[in-house]
């Protein structure tokens, strides 16, 4: 049954929460086991729809994949086909770095372009030309990638025009596997990137520079096998810091480094937070107004794109002028109509939002077109006064795991309510 958010608005949050392992470390290490004949281990991975989608598709190519109480353990030991399902690989744009995976296994692959979120055009041609450098003959068919290797995946040195978090990641697993030196340049520095480099050399292979723009891979004929255990989401800390400042309450998340999340706290900061680091914790708290700020997203370690819903949400009612500045993704502003909706003041001028902020939002009913905009609408509720709707609540189970208990946890009044289906018939006028 379909559901949506019920939130009521207007207390600020306060309380504790632990973070789950990182969605986007998880989803490319799960998928780097198709590397390995041997049983991979990984734990603390998030109970996410994303993730239960790439067991299926490991499945699905023939490996022997579990997942119970956050542990996930796969065994690619045949693979039964080297076709990853158009359907599943629609259903979530990391499905195609399974890509070179099952080439670096097999000499050929066959997958559909990726579908996943709506925040802009997020073209696979780094791969693809990365893949190439190594090796590979690639062509488009009938809206799927067909790549295979006569001459074999050979090493060499690959340069990534852009610093792409996807297909850094997905070039690291593939030059594991195939033996002698590759070196990557231009590769992204992101905290995810370390943890590949570090199941990578769990399973043998030697991975030095992982989370500097050069990175050396020393691939192996063949990989043992390998375990992990998932550093906490820095993505979902920034949501319930960035909820703990714009409704001027005092958050703390545990799970997390002050290091992982340092960009997007220099923006809390800026906007009048108190941070407060632990060991593994950080705890905010925030004034009864927050300042406005300027900021421009930019890859690690400049302030995340994902992070960028989160902190305009929060800067809605600041004091002043806040301008926003994405420069990751070109069409990642589609919330701001969403946002709008509860009375903020946002004018967009190309890749930059201008946010006036205003003394009070309203409650107000909002579809969330992606993972990171259906957060920033659950924060603009929270901020509301009275009662929001979110919908399109499938989203949200992409990204977050219990998000609606830990908001609960910390004050947050917010409610999952079944959702008219559109089925009924009215006769009559």
């Amino acid at each position: 049954m379909k559901e949506y958010l019920s939130i009521a608005g207007g207390t600020p949050l306060r309380g504790e929460t632990v973070v789950s392992g990182a969605k986007n470390a998880s989803l490319p290490i799960l998928m780097a086991t198709l590397l390995s004949g041997e049983e991979c281990v990984l734990e603390n991975v998030p109970d996410l729809e994303d993730i239960q989608v790439t067991i299926r598709l490991l499945r699905r190519l023939g490996a022997e994949a579990s997942y119970r109480d956050h542990r996930a353990v796969v065994r690619a030991k045949n693979f039964t086909d080297n076709e990853a399902p158009a359907a599943l690989v629609k259903a979530m744009r990391a499905s195609f770095w399974v890509l070179g995976p099952i080439l670096a296994r097999t000499g050929a692959a066959k997958v559909a372009l990726p579908g996943g979120d709506a925040i802009g055009s997020r073209p696979v041609d780094l791969h693809i030309k990365g893949l190439v450098q190594l090796g590979a003959e690639v062509r488009l068919e009938h809206g799927s990638v067909i790549a295979t290797v006569p001459g074999g995946l050979r090493p060499g040195r690959v340069v990534i025009d852009y610093p792409s978090v996807g297909a850094t990641h997905h070039l690291m697993m593939t030059a594991a596997l195939i033996p002698g030196e590759t070196i990557l340049e231009g590769a992204a520095r992101e905290p995810e990137i370390v943890e590949m480099g570090e199941f990578l050399s769990s399973m043998g292979a030697q991975v030095e520079g992982a989370g500097t723009s050069r990175i050396v891979i020393r691939g192996q004929e063949a990989l043992g096998p390998g375990r992990h255990v998932i550093e906490g989401d820095r993505i979902e800390a920034s949501t319930y810091l960035s909820a703990g400042a714009g409704t001027g309450g005092e958050v703390t998340v545990k799970g997390i480094t002050q290091q992982a999340l340092a960009p997007a706290l220099k923006i809390l900061e800026r906007a009048g937070c108190e941070i407060f680091a632990g060991e593994n914790s950080i705890t905010l708290r925030a004034p009864k107004r927050l300042k406005a700020v300027t900021f421009e997203t930019e890859p690690f370690p400049g302030v995340p794109t994902d992070s960028q819903p989160l902190l305009m949400a929060a800067l809605t009612t600041a004091d002043g002028v806040s301008e926003i500045t994405e420069t990751v993704f070109e069409s990642r502003f589609g919330h701001v109509v969403e946002y709008r909706k509860h009375g903020a003041q946002i004018a967009i001028a190309g890749r930059t939002a201008r946010v006036t902020g205003v003394q009070k939002l309203h409650g107000a009913l909002g579809e969330g077109g992606d993972i990171r905009a259906a957060a920033g609408l659950v924060i603009m509720g929270l901020q509301s006064e009275g009662v929001s709707q979110v919908y399109e609540l499938h989203h949200l189970d992409r990204g977050y795991e219990n998000m609606i208990e830990k908001i609960r946890a910390l004050g947050g009044d917010a409610r999952r309510i079944p959702a008219f289906d559109g089925r009924e018939v009215v006769l009559g006028c």
